[in-house]
């Protein structure tokens, strides 16, 4: 199985490292990630600067992992699947991203917009998150995790273009409970700003990392990761809003 292995964290990422030593057992891995971290970068992608690739090799300097790209998640799947790899892959993999992309958060990540313009090119694609709880981040045992999810979802041979996002809980608050396939929630998030003056007088914000969600609906994604779940949850980029399509072509249109 040839797979493409990206993320929005960087190439050198822990979270990508542990991700990669699990994926392969699966197959042959190439990384094409951003040189730098991308983290909420959504989906941008360069238009009016070069990309610049770099090969990046293993620790023992020898064995070749994929390329590093100067640009966004995104341009790093474009420029595999157009110019790098020498052979389409069979599964393309983001992640595993530091933080859940679960709720609203899929509209910013990163992560989740590589898998996205996988499935643009009829690839199926696989996003992956480990929720953030402010403590050290258990990288290696999430990915064994995420490389189970990862292969039970191909077992089931889905169509090409199919896009799927993973997210796994804090694994320090106890044992895995399970896996649920559960629709994205789409409850707002509380967000608050840091404000600011800098020696010169200038106001300036920082984002808060304190970005929650306080009323999620049930049986959510967001819901289920609070519960020790793990959480899958197939997603589609046609965001036409088809239910209004035809009563909206009823409607008498006048202009000047």
């Amino acid at each position: 199985m040839r797979i493409l292995l990206t993320n929005d964290d960087g190439i050198y990422a822990p979270g990508l490292r542990a991700l990669r030593s699990e994926l392969r057992k699966l197959g042959e891995v190439t990384v094409v990630a951003p040189a730098t971290e991308q983290s909420a970068a959504g989906h941008s992608v360069t238009l009016l600067t070069p990309l610049l690739v770099n090969e990046v090799f293993d620790d023992d300097g020898k064995t070749f992992v994929g390329w590093a790209v100067e640009g966004r998640p995104a341009d790093c799947v474009k420029l595999a699947l157009l110019e790098l790899l020498p052979d389409p892959p069979d599964v393309i993999i983001s992640g595993l991203n530091a933080g859940s992309n679960a709720g609203i958060n899929v509209l910013y990540s990163g992560t989740v917009a590589a898998a996205i313009e996988g499935a643009f090119y009829r690839q199926t694609a696989i996003a992956v998150s480990l929720e953030y709880d402010k403590k050290i981040y258990d990288f290696p045992r999430a990915a064994h995790y995420a490389r189970q999810v990862i292969e039970q979802i191909l077992n089931h041979r889905p169509p090409p273009g199919s896009l799927f996002n993973v997210n796994i809980p804090v694994l320090e608050r106890g044992p895995i409970r399970g896996v649920k396939v559960l629709p994205q929630n789409i409850s707002p998030y509380t967000e608050k700003f840091d404000r600011r003056v800098n020696p010169r007088g200038r106001t300036y914000f920082w984002t808060s990392p304190d970005f929650n969600c306080p009323d999620p609906h049930p049986d959510t994604d967001v819901t289920a990761l609070a519960e020790g779940y793990i959480t899958v949850t197939p997603l589609q980029f046609d965001l036409t809003d088809h239910a209004k399509l035809e009563p909206m072509k009823k409607w008498t249109w006048k202009l000047d």
